[in-house]
């Protein structure tokens, strides 16, 4: 029994340290690249470029500013102050403390309350009556940050958001790994020994059917995602997220701002038909646009299309 116990600890003691070298690694090569603004002792990561009416990003699950700063905010820098967040528990921002992260937590921070925490972050650094953008998750961040703050919000574009309630459960990989058990034992074990392969691989799938474009992994830094907190709150945040909405979308009416929503026919991740078509109709200002062939990264996929909607937000919100 003696031996079990020590043969238990051993392996527990190899997870803990593999998975630390490789977080070490990956802040080691991917560090912030912006500022770290303190919110009521919770750190928040924003990155600021160009100048002009502000434009603030919001990154999609499993990511981080990065993934916008790859391509997306060269576009719009040349015109726009532009405003990226790492959302609370991801990239480089902390989770609010202590009713959030832990080992042993599932406790998720809601929409809302990360567009508080970012909204707060916004006011350091002299945020104005910003279009906001979100991507996937982030969209629905994005559009607590309107409910939030309707009267100090230009306009809103929305890129592949997940907005609307979906049928059925997201399956068992967030249900377990949003879970205490899963939070604690399963994900260090997939932050010490995931290969790189099967983390291009499940890059690749939220690409498809584009292609991931060349120099999006090593600029993005999927390594990052892999850490343990990061894991946890990212798990803990899509696991919890479908009640917030149905709560926001008896809301959606309330607002009275400029909508730009841009949706892929191909997205499988968060359908065109369960979110962005029903959020159109919802909405009172809401202008659709149906990328046609194009899965859940229209950023990447239609850079164009997407600048061209921030464009016209700006301009019926008269910004520009």
């Amino acid at each position: 029994m003696v031996l079990s116990l020590a043969l238990i600890l051993g392996v527990v003691a190899l997870v803990q340290w593999r998975a630390t070298t490789r977080e070490t690694a990956a802040e080691a090569a991917y560090p912030p690249s912006g500022q770290v603004v303190d919110v009521d002792g919770t750190s928040i990561h924003v990155r600021i470029e160009g100048s002009g009416p502000d434009v603030v990003l919001i990154h999609g699950a499993s990511g981080s500013l990065r993934d916008f700063t790859f391509d997306l905010v060269g576009r719009l820098s040349d015109r726009y102050r532009v405003i990226s967040f790492d959302r609370p528990g991801l990239g480089w921002s902390e989770r609010p403390a202590p009713e959030h992260g832990g080992a042993w937590n599932n406790y998720a921070e809601p929409p809302s309350l990360q567009a508080k925490l970012m909204q707060a972050a916004a006011d350091q650094v002299g945020v104005s009556k910003p279009v906001v953008v979100g991507h996937s998750y982030g969209g629905a961040v994005a559009l607590a940050w309107a409910l939030e703050r309707p009267d100090e919000t230009a306009a809103l574009v929305l890129l592949g958001a997940a907005s609307n309630p979906w049928p059925g459960d997201l399956g068992l990989f967030y249900q377990v790994n949003a879970s205490k058990p899963g939070g604690a034992l399963a994900i260090p074990l997939i932050t010490a020994f995931a290969p790189r392969a099967a983390v291009e691989t499940a890059v690749k799938a939220i690409f498809q059917p584009q292609p991931i474009p060349d120099g999006y992994l090593d600029h993005f830094g999927p390594e990052m995602t892999l850490r343990r907190s990061t894991q946890r709150a990212n798990a803990q945040q899509v696991n919890s997220l479908r009640p917030y909405v149905v709560d926001m979308s008896q809301r959606y009416s309330g607002l009275n701002l400029p909508v730009e929503i841009l949706h892929g026919t191909d997205d499988t991740i968060v359908p065109l038909h369960i979110h962005s078509e029903p959020l159109a109709a919802l909405l009172p200002d809401a202008n659709l646009i149906r990328l046609e062939g194009v899965g859940h990264m229209p950023h990447h996929a239609a850079p164009g299309e997407v600048t061209d909607a921030i464009d016209r937000a700006a301009v019926k919100a008269g910004l520009r």
